[in-house]
């Protein structure tokens, strides 16, 4: 909560990626950082990052974060907690001795406001940080290179952000940010992956005509087309277990109430942990299109936007996930993410698991985004199970 208030915007919270609030955000958790014994420093594309290097350990860490960039007019706890949380769990560490050295991040860059690409931060340390990135201008045509120059950091420096081979895998903690948590009254659950995205937009093309001369059999409606196709969309994805497809956004011409719709544009966006189902859901909804559009006498053109694959966890870490939550007297709970982190773009570098805590009212990217004291409670005595576990593995 104290985190939240190091904003651009008074009143609302919103930090993106190295502007100003983010030193604020530096000075309060490199302190925090320094009177907990860790090694603070600060990578080239502003991540911040403390050592705990434990006595007699392996010379392997474990990277324990998450991010503290923040969507416009954010709630306080996406990513933040998993920051402030890896702290804690870094400091009972120290603490109680543990034979295993920790490396905390907070990744500079998850949301990908500023620049309209997410994950710079852990693209960085995943050593996937692509040198054009540098040149992406943000709304007020300041560069990704001029920004971490402004910051004082030197952007020739990022491959050394990069982990190397002492880094063993990586743990995050996130809200979950869904209410499948709260509708199963659990705190906590293992995150098995995040799931892969197909992402489309299909326009519907017919005929505008005046809506008072035109009789209902000879129209070429291309809102009703979309309309009934919307439809499609919502029964296959209740049809198909665990798919998730959503038409959020339709334009329509010439929009307006006594014109018959000359053309409807639509979004498609596919979700699922298997890119076997999620490629066969969106070949249906694909084919329902077009069977609505053949039907109708319209035109149907379809643009595909992006095609993400799922990334699955670490099967053994989340077993060790899984073994913790037991440990900690609570229900195993199994969860995909329908949303991206951090996790996602390291498990490409190192084995990585993820701990989701429960999100009241399922309700995240908006101010009143919220999370229980328990949970948080439950969430550290977890995830200090799991540590324990990983210590005892690499011994």
């Amino acid at each position: 909560m104290l985190l939240a208030a190091m904003t651009e915007e008074p009143g609302r919270i919103t930090r993106r990626f190295l502007t100003a609030p983010m030193h604020s955000v530096h000075a309060h958790l490199r302190a925090r950082m320094e009177t907990i014994g860790l090694a603070a420093r600060v990578d080239a594309t502003g991540n911040l990052r403390g050592l705990r290097q434990a006595q007699g350990a392996s010379g392997k860490r474990l990277l324990i974060g998450s991010h503290i960039d923040t969507v416009p007019d954010a709630g306080p706890f996406d990513g933040v907690l998993g920051v402030t949380m890896a702290l804690e769990l870094a400091a009972l560490a120290e603490e109680r001795g543990l034979a295993l050295s920790i490396e905390v991040i907070a990744f500079s860059e998850e949301e990908g406001v500023r620049f309209g690409v997410p994950f710079l931060g852990s693209r960085a340390v995943a050593g996937r940080f692509d040198s054009g990135l540098l040149a992406l201008a943000d709304r007020d045509g300041t560069t990704v290179e001029s920004a971490i120059r402004a910051f004082g950091l030197d952007p020739d420096n990022i491959g050394e952000a990069a982990a190397g081979d002492e880094a063993m895998a990586f743990f995050e903690m996130h809200i979950e940010q869904g209410p499948v948590l709260e509708d199963d009254k659990l705190s906590v659950a293992a995150v098995t992956g995040v799931v892969g995205q197909t992402r489309l937009t299909l326009e519907f093309i017919g005929q505008a005509n005046h809506a008072g001369t035109t009789p209902m059999a000879l129209r070429r409606d291309a809102l009703t087309a979309a309309a009934e196709w919307i439809g499609e969309v919502e029964a296959c994805a209740r049809r198909i277990e665990c798919l998730a497809a959503t038409v959020g956004k339709i334009i329509v011409k010439p929009n307006a109430a006594n014109v018959v719709a000359g053309s409807a544009e639509l979004s498609l966006d596919v979700r699922h942990m298997l890119d076997t189902s999620r490629l066969a859901a969106t070949e249906e909804l694909v084919a329902a299109a077009g069977a609505v559009a053949e039907r109708r006498g319209l035109t149907l053109r379809i643009r595909k936007l992006s095609e993400t694959p799922a990334v699955p966890m670490d099967e053994r870490l989340t077993a060790f996930v899984c073994d913790a939550i037991e440990a900690a007297g609570e229900p195993v709970k199994r969860i995909s993410s329908g949303a991206g982190h951090d996790a996602m773009v390291m498990a490409a570098r190192m084995p990585t698991a993820m701990l989701f805590l429960r999100s009241p009212g399922g309700i995240s990217h908006h101010p009143a985004e919220s999370v229980l004291a328990d949970d948080v409670e439950t969430g550290l005595r977890v995830a200090w199970n799991f540590l324990e576990r990983l210590a005892a593995d690499v011994r």
